[in-house]
């Protein structure tokens, strides 16, 4: 390409400006300009132009390629707008992307635009053009993953130090892994968000967020740490989307136990993972820095590359990675799913309580795996763990109401198996 790639960042926050200074040691690639809430804040980079207008973005017509990292959904008529100027999309933005990337999608295929968006899953790790690539021979099973940063540094220091969630939670905005308000993060949110945009690329089908059942880690207990631990399990956040009857899709995110011996539950710290499992490939797992400064910028400068190594080559551009499917998943709501469960049970010390909650578990057809009662206390209680067979969630949260209809027996926590 003879011409610079001309640029315009709308976003100049921690990702804005490492993608900045990633594309100021290129040579090939030109900012016309930026655009930030506040044009007066000091920022760790210069440009000679920006304005507080993202509009002056979408309309500039020198610009070719708009990148997108200002977060949230007040940007969609901004990006609406530039791709009917015929720009294409670079974006780390995966709320945008899960409540009205059908619409951006559409419109980009009617003006023969692209939108890419690496680094709206992963942050840095290379999981959406692999699977549009070098995967595309599989049918998919499932796609699974730790796909947000915060939550898992957050477990992870509640195992290793043995603190609670509140202080590991302080502790992670302290360091900047967390926001000043962490609900994003910490009530699933995000994650939600990241498997949405997965659940459609690997299945094909769009997705209804609204649909997706959600669940944070706020409920997590230094006691469920240890407990999980002592059964061979790490708990981790984890966002799943897998096929099930007639091709229907389960699609959620929430705690889980998982098992010491499978790998994904060794991630720590920030780090993220995605697990695929299909055919031919069996199981394949990404691994890598889910966010971050440079890992996003490096996904987001990647992405702009591709636009650039393209751009004069044919009238369409990066074919594979165009929506072509319109037809929404039929998704199953959570009460339908099976699961195996961890419950952390507050009963009478007293003879007789275990084999209620075994009577209980019986009438409803769950089968016990694993039943250890606990410490008692001094209140006359005990804690006691059950780990169930695979049941439906409905019958879980029918035997869990029966057993506490008593208001003395208590069921503090319930959280899925992987």
């Amino acid at each position: 390409m003879e011409n610079k790639l001309r640029i315009g960042i709308i976003g100049l926050g921690t990702v804005g400006c490492g993608v900045v200074k990633v594309l100021s040691k290129m040579d090939d690639v030109e900012i016309i300009c930026a655009a930030v809430k506040n044009t007066a804040k000091k920022r760790e980079v210069e440009l000679n132009c920006i304005t507080d207008n993202p509009f002056d973005i979408a309309n500039n017509p020198n610009i070719d390629v708009v990148v997108e990292v200002a977060g949230g959904c007040a940007m969609l008529d901004v990006l609406k707008a530039a791709i009917q100027n015929k720009k294409h999309i670079v974006t780390a933005n995966k709320e945008l992307l899960a409540r009205h990337g059908a619409e951006l999608f559409d419109l980009a295929r009617e003006h023969n635009r692209v939108i890419l968006y690496e680094a709206a899953v992963a942050g840095g790790i290379p999981i959406i053009l692999p699977i549009k690539t070098s995967l595309s021979a599989n049918k998919f099973n499932s796609v699974a993953g730790i796909l947000n940063g915060t939550t898992n540094y957050i477990l992870t220091k509640m195992d290793e130090e043995n603190l609670s969630y509140e202080d590991c939670l302080l502790k992670a905005q302290q360091l900047g892994f967390a926001e000043t308000d962490p609900t994003g993060d910490v009530e699933g949110f995000d994650a939600m968000y990241k498997i949405a945009i997965l659940a459609n690329i690997v299945f094909g089908k769009r997705i209804d967020v609204n649909k997706i059942y959600k669940e944070g880690i706020t409920k997590i207990s230094a006691l469920d740490i240890r407990y999980a631990n002592e059964l061979g399990y790490k708990i981790k956040l984890i966002a799943q989307a897998k096929k099930v009857d007639n091709d229907a899709l389960d699609i959620r995110v929430h705690p889980m136990l998982v098992s010491k011996e499978r790998p994904i539950s060794e991630i720590k710290n920030a780090t993220n993972a995605v697990l695929l499992n299909g055919f031919p490939v069996d199981k394949v797992m990404f691994v890598g820095p889910g966010a971050g400064e440079f890992p996003t910028a490096s996904s987001v400068v990647g992405d702009i590359l591709c636009i650039k190594s393209e751009i004069e080559k044919c009238g369409e551009i990066l074919p594979m990675t165009t929506c072509h499917h319109s037809e929404y998943a039929n998704q199953i709501d959570i009460e339908d799913t099976k699961n195996c469960y961890y419950l952390c049970i507050k009963a009478k010390n007293e003879p007789g309580e275990i084999g209620k909650i075994g009577f209980e578990c019986g009438r409803h057809a769950i089968n016990i795996s694993c039943i250890i009662q606990k410490e008692a206390m001094d209140d006359g209680s005990a804690t006691v763990i059950v780990i169930t067979g695979e049941c439906l969630e409905k019958d879980i949260n029918t035997m869990i109401s029966n057993l506490e209809s008593d208001g003395i027996t208590k069921v503090v926590n319930k959280i899925r198996v992987m």
